[in-house]
């Protein structure tokens, strides 16, 4: 039987490789499914979904330029991340036998990975849209049960990721 050790780094190495595949299969769907979420962003930051009553509905953005640059601007960072979680789990498959201190430094990619998808759902769907575009007044366009969903992995992810490998 494997060390503990070694359970851990592999442990480390797959999940962060799993996220990177999530991210780029996002991507992927954003890119090849373009419309419907581009209709998705255009209804958030339109607030056209949000209470009849709402009074910061002034936030609105009405530009279709705009929406095409918020949505190519969230696929990037889709590509960003999910290019830096498999580097970083890359480095990681690569290190996985060595030191200690080796395999601790092969994680710098799958931090960066992690954290510019936390930047993402967290800022982006959490902040922007569900605070600043009331996304979360939407029963239509109200993507924060997405966002949370793939929040809670990034988090634990990170938590694994920075535990001391030995």
């Amino acid at each position: 039987m494997p060390s503990t050790s070694i359970l851990f780094r592999w442990s480390k190495t797959i999940v962060t490789a799993l996220i990177g595949l999530m991210a780029a299969l996002i991507a992927v769907d954003n890119l090849t499914d373009y419309q419907t979420n581009y209709l998705f962003v255009e209804h958030v930051m339109k607030m056209d979904t949000i209470f009849a009553a709402s009074h910061v509905q002034y936030r609105s953005i009405t530009s279709p330029s705009m929406y095409n640059i918020t949505y190519i601007l969230i696929i990037i960072i889709e590509i960003v991340m999910a290019v830096f979680c498999l580097k970083g789990s890359w480095e990681m498959f690569k290190n996985i036998r060595g030191d200690a201190l080796v395999f601790h430094g092969s994680k710098n990619w799958a931090v960066a990975g992690i954290l510019t998808g936390i930047v993402l759902w967290l800022f982006g769907f959490e902040v922007v849209g569900g605070e600043w575009f009331s996304m979360w007044q939407s029963t239509t366009s109200n993507g924060l049960a997405a966002a949370e969903r793939v929040l809670g992995p990034l988090f634990l992810i990170l938590i694994l990721l920075h535990l001391r490998d030995e």
